[in-house]
């Protein structure tokens, strides 16, 4: 069983994925947006309305607690970048060994290689390790915003019942 806190965070890591999802969805491609995941919400950069954010964290839990599990999943989430560049350096350091100049294109196909399977093994990561789309007790408690472009995004666990 992992530390609330990881729970929490996986919990809010997925919501921000799909409230990210959904922007892109309504203000199109060109959006330049940024989130991180925290134990008590997310944060998020982006030139955008207040209310705008508001419709889509609303919409993107409502998603997510009636089971659409896959806007959980991203693949503008820094787990690619960060899986990508693990990989690719395992992937030549392991074919260029000590012999670095003449292994070189070895290196690079290897490194090629790497690059294409770390699309679905992040996915796959997120997925299983830095998500989780079990956003049932999960409720917003407030979008803050800092400048228009800077908001805070919190979030909370409601109180289950106790068994009677």
């Amino acid at each position: 069983m992992l530390p609330r806190v990881v729970e929490d965070i996986r919990r809010n890591h997925a919501l921000e994925h799909a409230t990210v999802s959904l922007l892109l969805n309504r203000v199109g491609p060109d959006l330049r947006v940024a989130g991180r995941a925290s134990g008590d919400g997310f944060f998020l950069y982006a030139d955008l309305p207040h209310a705008l954010l508001t419709e889509c964290v609303n919409e993107a839990l409502t998603r997510l607690q009636r089971g659409e599990a896959f806007w959980a999943v991203t693949p503008h989430c820094g787990t690619n970048i960060a899986t990508t560049g693990v990989l690719a350096t395992l992937a030549s350091s392991a074919v260029m060994g000590n012999k670095r100049s003449d292994r070189m294109g070895l290196g690079i196909i290897a490194a090629m290689v790497a690059v294409i399977a770390a699309q679905p093994i992040g996915r796959l990561i997120q997925k299983h390790l830095t998500t989780s789309p079990n956003l049932s007790e999960t409720e917003v408690v407030s979008i803050e915003t800092k400048n228009g472009r800077f908001y805070k995004v919190r979030t909370r666990r409601q109180a289950v019942p106790a068994a009677v």
